[in-house]
């Protein structure tokens, strides 16, 4: 390895806080915002027991991505796959002593605190993923032998968290490792080798599901048939969202979700407030900050000079465009219901944790987007 990966990073604490993209944080808060208002009118008016903790929440995380954000992206770069190697522990542990909830172990109780590995494993392999094709060149992209590695390391905690269950988290997880393998310059080609035999194994794999998730799938393509069981939630999203017009039934004034016909409002279905109150004027608001939010991401990977901080703010971007993808699909009715909540806007402390870690690295890739790393021409 180039040993100017290894070099002293640098400590110019004041020349790297005015590099900080503050408007990319203002655009952060500005989420958090529009989830605090909406937490408090799902608590019913108040800022209990909702809205304040996901003030504080967001608080603490907003510290901890500016602190994230000052250390050198080549200290992150070295512990890509110790964090690898870690989150694979951790999802090992849960299997063995996790928390049970909803019918799925995917809990670890750490000193009081429920923490949710899967969530931080996306983190990880975005990062290993990263270390691994930074270097490469042309000529090793091209060589099958080099793909095993980084693809054993997407399938070992795809299969953990499979294991869970967590279909929904698991899914997102491969398709956020197969983002990476695209954007590091695997061949289109490859990637029909491995999609062309996916409706077989989705045939197999319905078989084998659990009976929970089998009922998902069957909600979603016929949620009428059972519309006081397994349909009820989606149903009664559509009439939230639907009920909202253009223009919304005004702040607080949601009937679905006050009279509590709206399960899981504060969490996954939260986007049926903001599209009952603000209707669909609102709803696309919202969905354009978001998209603000993916599009600065991106604007960051392509001004990054090195691979590694490019990819992995590709990654990060990745990664929360499948949140907001998979939440917002899923309360329409689009796709089957995953329990993917809607990042900074959804009550939950360990989306919160994840996401602005991943933005505090993200913020690290901006800070130190100049920073030499070794030549993908020198590493053949």
């Amino acid at each position: 390895m180039d040993r100017r990966l290894w070099r002293e990073p640098s400590f110019d604490l004041a020349g790297k806080v005015l590099r900080v993209n503050w408007l990319y944080m203002l655009l952060l808060c500005a989420l958090a915002g529009v989830g605090y208002a909406t937490l408090y009118s799902a608590g019913g008016g108040s800022a209990e027991p909702y809205a304040t903790r996901h003030a504080m929440r967001f608080g603490i995380g907003l510290i901890m991505m500016l602190a994230i954000g000052m250390v050198d992206i080549r200290v992150i770069a070295r512990l890509a796959w110790p964090a690898w190697l870690g989150g694979v522990i951790l999802l090992a542990l849960v299997l063995r002593m996790g928390h049970v909830g909803k019918g799925a172990q995917r809990w670890l109780e750490l000193g009081g605190v429920q923490l949710q590995p899967s969530e931080l494993m996306k983190l990880a392999l975005v990062l290993a993923l990263a270390s691994w094709f930074h270097r490469a060149s042309r000529e090793r992209m091209g060589n099958p032998l080099f793909l095993i590695p980084p693809i054993v390391a997407v399938l070992i905690p795809v299969g953990l968290i499979l294991k869970e269950p967590n279909l929904g988290t698991a899914a997102i997880t491969a398709m956020l490792g197969g983002a990476i393998f695209f954007a590091a310059g695997v061949r289109w080609w490859k990637f029909m080798l491995v999609l062309l035999p996916l409706p077989f194994l989705a045939h197999f794999a319905y078989g084998h599901l659990h009976d929970y998730q089998r009922a998902r799938i069957d909600t979603f393509l016929h949620p009428e048939s059972d519309p006081l069981g397994a349909g009820y939630n989606i149903i009664q999203s559509k009439i939230a969202l639907g009920s909202g017009g253009m223009w919304g039934k005004g702040y607080l004034q949601g009937t679905q979700a006050h009279l509590d016909f709206l399960p899981e409002k504060q969490t996954d279905f939260i986007f049926t407030i903001i599209g009952e109150e603000w209707g669909f004027v609102g709803g696309i608001a919202v969905i354009a900050l978001l998209g603000l939010i993916i599009l600065g991401g991106m604007l960051i990977a392509l001004r990054c000079r090195n691979q590694f901080g490019r990819l992995v703010a590709l990654g990060i971007s990745c990664n929360f465009f499948l949140y907001v993808f998979v939440n917002i699909a899923m309360v329409m009715g689009a796709i089957p219901v995953g329990g993917v909540p809607l990042p900074l806007v959804s009550h939950g402390g360990s989306a919160m944790l994840t996401v602005m870690v991943g933005f505090g690295i993200l913020m690290s890739v901006h800070v130190h987007r100049d920073v030499e790393f070794p030549s993908v021409r020198d590493d053949r």
